[in-house]
């Protein structure tokens, strides 16, 4: 693992290539089509498990979110997705820490559910988007695609590649306060027959955002090579390595019983003279080999190994204990002070490798029509760690300064897994019109948790199957109605300590889900719509005599409907969405909390885009932009929340040709009437925790192709 003084950064190269080297440019033919919401799209969906068959044919449902898509809003991180999709929102994110994503009301565990070009990666760092193609969220469980997953959504990032047109493409972009970034995207062939195709991609960031005391620095480089060895073989390689160091953002809390209101956005509680950056160091590469069998079957070797390196930092505020001795375990005092803890976890290292070989291809059987896929997925992860400071400064209110204490006595836990994943999909045609849907993975894992004092706290293996099966029905010309039903798993362990009467014991998590929807386009319209019913246990530490018994008690079960619409005529495209949410606690062995609606847990969240081309301004686009969330509750009892809110966003873009080049503008203002409001309320580490509104921000960038 590089450390952060040996880490490459591409600045120079990128400040170099700004003033010579600019371009546009296709995607391999091997690449996933590259899409953006609009008019009649059949984007493939790679994360799905059914190779190229288009998204509007699949029993499921999807966001796919281009590279092309996000620049024209501005957005440059995962958590920027919540402005497009109302079943994405968001789940405890910070400036300056990782991206966490909630779909469909349920966290996505950034552990199991990311995926990069269809492998499993760890998403507890900082992921650059400078090389992504496209953002693909797959929506509801994911057994049949991962093996153990938490429910709600699997994430894939799919990597941009070499295509047959030459690129030569820099762009330099602004976001208020003193957010800067460099980049440049750069592809060829070369070779006889073109057969070598090369693209790299660079950026380098000086991070000065609204946020106070946030100041920082990010740079990524990126190389992606293909061979075209022959006909239908097809060798792929890529590599990436990130650097992101930048102080993170402090949550704000329930004052006492109050939920008070919003504070300045641009407040940082994570602002001592002593806060340290959070490092976040990323290295990945991969490596896929594609041969054609026959007109009809191809064989897939994919393999990637993924390293991190992480320095976590923050003076963390947690509880607080008032003057008169009240302590405030899960919420800050009346009068607006907290207790404050130096917490630092360093040289933070997890490693994640797998390997994926798969067959994929058609067959008549009688009448009916498979397209099948079968394969196995082995994987490592290895996770190290050091011991960690957590330790209490002193009882503040925002501005006071206290003393520093790093020291690192506290253990953390070491942990290695394996698992081999056997799977096997077909997609059955008959009567015309009709498909079912058949999938299912059968997961073999062994777990192993050390604490850094070199005692065993876990070591267990499980194996579990997880299926799938859905029938579909083109009922009309580009119309498709479908239902469909899976099983999720999440593999949990009971911890090793006496108190517990199962220390040690695996505790199997088994989600399961319904949906029933609708797909459709005509002319100039598309039309998306599901009802879906998602079921997932929750553990919980039950008592048992002098002992406590880890085991589910009760679900947590998100009932909801989701529908999206597109429309396109002449110069005008408008598209929105909204979700729908029954989310409830059941069966739990406190009553209190039963029937209740989950914390952070929007009951309708609405999003619309509305776009015009201005014909008399060649190039000009113009965009205005809405999204609405309901209330939330702050902690499992729902006894406070927090209002809805709508936010309005603009921005602007205009392709002109300049003496045979093409220069692109964007610009934007984010949160158009700076509406103060708190955006979400994630209950973490028992905790109540309340993050504000982004405040107005305004952004523009420029892009030049040769």
């Amino acid at each position: 693992m590089a450390s952060p003084s040996r880490h490459f950064r591409p600045r120079r190269l990128v400040l170099a290539c700004l003033a010579s080297c600019s371009a546009t440019g296709a995607l391999a033919q091997a690449q996933l089509d590259p899409v953006t919401i609009t008019g009649r799209v059949t984007p493939t969906v790679n994360a799905a498990g059914w190779g190229d068959i288009p998204l509007a044919k699949l029993p499921l449902q999807a966001g796919v979110f281009t590279a092309e898509r996000l620049l024209d809003r501005g957005a440059t991180r995962l958590s920027d997705l919540t402005a497009f999709d109302p079943a994405v929102s968001d789940a405890y994110n910070a400036e300056g820490y990782w991206d966490q994503l909630t779909v469909r009301g349920y966290v996505i565990d950034n552990r199991f559910n990311y995926r990069r070009d269809g492998l499993p990666i760890n998403a507890e760092t900082s992921i650059p988007l400078d090389n992504k193609a496209q953002v693909e969220v797959l929506k509801g469980l994911s057994g049949m695609q991962a093996g153990t997953s938490a429910p709600g959504g699997l994430v894939n990032l799919v990597v941009k590649r070499p295509g047959d047109v030459p690129l030569r493409r820099a762009a330099l972009d602004w976001r208020e306060r003193g957010t800067v970034t460099g980049a440049v995207d750069i592809a060829d062939r070369v070779g006889a027959d073109r057969a070598f195709g090369v693209r790299v991609n660079a950026a380098a960031a000086q991070l000065d955002p609204l946020v106070r005391d946030s100041k920082g620095s990010r740079q990524s480089l990126a190389v992606a090579a293909d061979w075209r060895i022959g006909s239908g073989t097809l060798l792929e390689a890529e590599v990436e390595t990130s650097h992101r160091s930048q102080p993170s953002q402090a949550a704000f809390s329930m004052l006492g019983d109050v939920v008070p209101a919003p504070d300045d956005p641009r407040r940082n509680l994570n602002d001592q003279p002593w806060s340290l950056p959070v490092v976040l160091d990323g290295d990945t590469a991969s490596l896929r080999w594609r041969q054609q069998l026959s007109a009809d079957w191809r064989f897939t070797a994919h393999g990637a190994t993924q390293r991190l390196r992480s320095d976590d930092r923050i003076a963390f505020p947690f509880g607080c204990t008032a003057a008169d001795g009240t302590y405030y375990d899960n919420r800050y005092c009346p009068d607006g002070s907290f207790d404050l803890y130096d917490f630092r976890s360093e040289n933070e290292r997890r490693r994640t490798d797998a390997l994926d070989l798969s067959v994929q291809g058609t067959f008549d059987s009688g009448p009916l029509r498979h397209a099948m896929t079968f394969g196995v997925l082995n994987s490592r992860v290895k996770n190290r760690f050091q011991k960690q400071a957590f330790n209490y400064v002193g009882t503040v209110r925002p501005g006071e300064v206290t003393q520093d204490n790093p020291t690192a006595d506290g253990d953390s836990t070491n942990r290695d897994e394996r698992s081999t994943e056997w799977y096997a999909r077909d997609a059955i045609a008959f009567a015309e019109r009709w498909t079912a849907w058949l999938g299912v993975r059968h997961t073999r894992l062994h777990r192993r948790a050390t604490l850094t004092d070199g005692t065993t706290q876990d070591d267990f293996r499980d194996s579990f199957t997880t299926p799938f099966a859905a029938l579909s029905v083109a009922y009309a010309p580009d119309q498709l109605a479908y239902a469909s039903w899976g099983r999720g798993i999440e593999s949990l362990v009971a911890p090793r300590l006496p108190i517990y009467a199962n220390a040690g014991q695996a505790v199997t998590l088994q989600s399961r889900q319904v949906e029933f929807g609708l797909k459709g386009s005509h002319a100039t319209l598309e039309w998306n719509a599901a009802l879906f019913d998602i079921d997932r246990p929750v553990a919980a530490d039950i008592p048992d005599g002098t002992q406590l018994l880890s085991r589910p008690d009760g679900t947590q079960r998100h009932r909801g409907l989701e529908a999206s619409l597109a429309w396109r005529q002449g110069p005008w495209a408008l598209r929105g969405g909204g979700q729908w949410l029954r989310a409830a606690r059941e069966d739990s062995g406190d009553a209190s909390i039963n029937g209740r609606q989950p914390a952070n847990v929007s009951k309708r969240t609405l999003a619309l885009q509305a776009e015009h081309r201005v014909d008399a301004l060649r190039g000009l686009t113009l965009e205005a932009a809405a999204r609405y969330s309901s209330r939330r509750f702050v902690d499992p009892g729902n006894t406070a929340s927090i209002p809805g809110y709508t936010v309005f966003d603009l921005a602007a873009r205009q392709a002109v040709p300049v003496g045979g080049q093409t220069v692109t503008w964007r610009a934007g203002i984010d949160n158009l009437s700076d509406k103060r409001a708190w955006r979400e309320s994630p209950f973490q580490f028992g905790h109540v925790y309340l993050y504000p509104l982004r405040p107005r921000t305004a952004w523009m960038g420029l892009q030049v192709d040769l």
